[in-house]
């Protein structure tokens, strides 16, 4: 099958996309039936639905059925998996490893695309499943989970071609009477290990999944046992386009476990695994960088994010920014504001000076503004994924002062939700470590200079994914850029319209710089890329 030529056009324009940054997407975000067809989306819901209670169909040997998933919403999932033993999986990696690499950049491009077509045809069937094992909104998780998932493992596709291709393949080399054929030779890494996280399964492992497979490795992917679905499905249609292209289906694995006996330790350990991409928490992400040591490992884990707040010329636009960052998805995302580090005395504003006090109230009354009607608040706020969070909510209301507190909603379509929403805290102290879920806090500090030499100490020892600032002057502006550079976060200044610091858009912003303690990588440019195969040259006398 050639799959290139089909999608050579596509790869061609994201090619041309990674080099401009500008604004372009493959993978419409909206998901109105005038995009994506009148019976998309019953369609959709009807393939996800059929999935339910039943051994889910992958053709992989199992030593044993698991049916690890606990729906946040309380859907019945009862989806069972095959549990293939580790050292099946890695000896079906090592044995389709050479077929895959033989296959060229072209010919593992042209698969890797059509595994992204067959699986947006099916994104409304993986919308459904995100949207039932992470808790997140549905129209959320239709965006996060499939055009947004979909366009990041595209760049990271395209990046990799890029970089297998910048040079020659073989080359006649003469030097005065001497002449050599040159060959250079693509060399996998090995086999790679994708470690899915619980919030977003898609969105967090399909870069890295993509990444590693463009480059030549087989890959296996190690869902969250919470999470497994919208992974099992994926794995299902790699499967399906490698056998289809001639090639060996293990490429692609799928390896299951559970919360009570995991694998993942097993498997980031096998000398044989060379590369692992992980999402999670910082320990964990520690533990791997401290432990693999055969493999090239790329973390992304905990940050403590940081807005600094001067002045604005929007309080209104502001607050209501802000406030709209802390509701989605209850404050689980990685890119989620954590502290707003505020002047004591207060700021300038287009309503006049206001203080402290005010400016966080301006914040809290749109979050309740926004959450007033309990039927479209849990369109944004999602559910609680994890069941430590509302402890941690209750532990984080003693830490001070409570500007807004934090209250449970009734979700209207599924009882069983634990839902939640924001809280903002006024704090002096233990706010320099991620809380992850609902809750900010508001840290008075002695002037703004005061709030970038805290935001310099803390994102320079905690690292974050994501920083903000509001302000009307130039110079604090020019300080604060200087600040996000030195301690390698992103920074988003004055953000008062519909894009918010918790988002990127895949083909321009850059997510994770890798250059702080949040995340050694990023997602994605040609470092991400770039280490998963080296260059095995060879020459010989030139035929006379």
């Amino acid at each position: 099958m050639d799959f290139f030529s089909t999608h050579e056009e596509l790869l061609t324009t994201a090619l041309r996309a990674i080099s401009e940054r500008s604004y372009w997407s493959a993978y419409s975000e909206s998901p109105s039936p005038k995009v994506y067809g009148e019976t998309a989306v019953p369609e959709g819901r009807a393939a996800f639905q059929a999935l339910l209670g039943k051994d889910f169909p992958l053709d992989q040997p199992a030593a044993q059925r698991v049916a690890p998933e606990k729906s946040p919403l309380g859907i019945a999932l009862g989806v069972s998996y095959p549990q293939t033993p580790v050292d099946t999986l890695i000896a079906h990696a090592r044995q389709a490893l050479p077929g895959w690499r033989d296959a060229g950049p072209q010919g593992r491009a042209g698969v890797c695309l059509e595994i992204l077509a067959r699986l947006h045809k099916r994104v409304f069937e993986l919308a459904n499943a995100v949207h039932a094992t992470t808790g997140q909104p549905f129209v959320m998780a239709f965006q996060a989970g499939g055009p947004h998932a979909l366009d990041r493992a595209l760049e990271a596709i395209a990046y990799g071609y890029a970089e297998q291709t910048r040079q020659v393949g073989s080359v006649t080399w003469v030097k005065k009477a001497d002449s050599l054929d040159k060959t250079y030779h693509l060399a996998p890494r090995g086999i790679g290990l994708v470690i899915g996280c619980n919030t977003f399964p898609t969105w967090n492992s399909w870069p890295g999944m993509f990444a590693s497979l463009i480059t030549g490795n087989p890959v296996i992917v190690k869902p969250h046992p919470r999470a497994v679905l919208p992974l099992a499905i994926s794995v299902q249609v790699a499967r399906e386009v490698l056998a289809e292209a001639g090639l060996d289906p293990n490429t692609v694995q799928l390896a299951v476990d559970t919360v009570d006996a995991p694998v993942t330790k097993e498997l980031a350990l096998r000398p044989e695994v060379k590369l692992i991409d992980f999402t999670g928490s910082t320990a964990f992400g520690d533990w791997l960088e401290q432990n693999a040591r055969q493999a090239q490992v790329y973390t992304e884990k905990a940050g403590v994010n940081t807005v600094v707040i001067d002045s604005t010329d929007n309080l209104d636009g502001m607050a209501r920014n802000l406030a709209f960052s802390l509701i989605l998805y209850s404050g689980q995302m990685c890119t989620t504001p954590q502290n707003l580090l505020i002047p004591a005395q207060g700021i300038q504003t287009d309503q006049g000076h206001k203080n402290f006090d005010d400016v966080v109230r301006a914040i809290g009354a749109a979050v309740s503004s926004m959450l007033a009607d309990p039927a479209k608040a849990v369109e944004l706020t999602g559910a609680i994924v994890n069941d430590e969070i509302p402890g941690r909510i209750d532990r984080a209301r003693g830490m001070g002062e409570v500007m807004l507190d934090s209250a449970p909603i009734a979700h209207p379509s599924y009882p069983d939700a634990v839902v939640r929403t924001p809280l903002i805290v006024k704090a002096t102290d233990g706010y320099a470590s991620e809380c992850f879920g609902p809750v900010s806090f508001a840290v008075p500090t002695e002037s703004t200079q005061d709030s970038v030499r805290i935001f310099r100490e803390t994102i320079g020892e905690k690292g974050a994914l994501t920083a903000a600032v509001y302000s009307t002057s130039d110079a604090v502006l020019e300080e604060m850029e200087k600040a996000a550079v030195d301690v390698g976060v992103h920074l988003s200044e004055n953000l008062t319209g519909g894009v918010f610091v918790n988002q990127s858009a895949a083909f321009s912003d850059f997510h994770a710089s890798g250059a702080n303690p949040a995340a050694n990588a990023t997602l994605t440019d040609g470092a991400f890329v770039a280490s998963r195969f080296r260059i095995v040259q060879s020459r010989r006398p030139t035929p006379a």
